[in-house]
């Protein structure tokens, strides 16, 4: 759910947070101050996350998530779609050098925003997804099967959210079909594909949540 509320941590902090996003525009003037939902309060109960969200503005997120998240009563709970070839094979996408996160390497994913949210107030993760899936790789609900559950990798104040895509194509001829995919782009977010099939192939380019899933699957710790 989305709570009405705005982040009171935020406001009390705008000149830091305006002074930060300003620094951040003159080295990357790409970034758009959207809006966007940062976890309030959450819960597990017999493996199923409930929780509410607050809605911020992109410049807020920035100054938490890089100052080392100093309101220690919100997360950054964000759904990816775990892309996982046919045969196997993990897909990911390295962001381009323009985005906020330029050079790490992720599965397709954003920060939830407004756009998110069902007329009803629900967060709609699974919709968020496959938006990203789409505007990322091309790819979209006709070239994938969703896993019937999804995975959450808790870390600091972090929560990914990992809904598993398992695609029709093998994981080479997913890679083709995004390079293809992003060749077309006038301005892409993502600059690369990175395939992943085991441990080697894990990279200090991607994100600790993410090695921690792959090493979860690969291991046997999954559904």
């Amino acid at each position: 759910m989305r709570e009405a509320e705005p982040w009171a941590f935020a406001e009390a902090n705008r000149p830091a947070i305006d002074a930060h996003f300003a620094s951040l525009l003159a080295e990357k003037p790409g970034l758009w101050n959207g809006r966007v939902l940062l976890l309030a309060r959450h819960e597990v109960t017999d493996g199923v996350m409930r929780g509410a969200y607050k809605e911020t503005d992109f410049a807020s997120f920035m100054w938490w998530r890089d100052t080392g998240f100093p309101d220690p009563t919100m997360r950054n709970a964000f759904a990816m779609g775990a892309l996982r070839g046919a045969d196997g094979g993990f897909v990911l996408g390295r962001m381009a050098g323009w985005t906020a996160n330029a050079g790490r390497i992720y599965f397709a994913a954003g920060t939830p925003d407004p756009e998110d949210v069902t007329a009803t107030g629900v967060v709609d993760l699974d919709g968020s997804v496959m938006r990203e899936l789409g505007e990322e790789t091309g790819l979209g609900a006709a070239d994938v099967t969703g896993a019937p559950g999804w995975h959450a990798v808790f870390i600091g104040a972090r929560i990914a959210l990992m809904r598993p895509l398992t695609a029709r194509l093998h994981a080479e001829g997913l890679a083709e079909r995004i390079r293809a995919h992003l060749a077309q782009e006038e301005r892409p977010e993502l600059d690369d594909v990175v395939i992943a099939r085991g441990p080697g192939d894990l990279s200090e380019a991607m994100p600790s949540f993410i090695r921690a899933y792959l090493m979860a699957v690969w291991n046997g710790l999954t559904d």
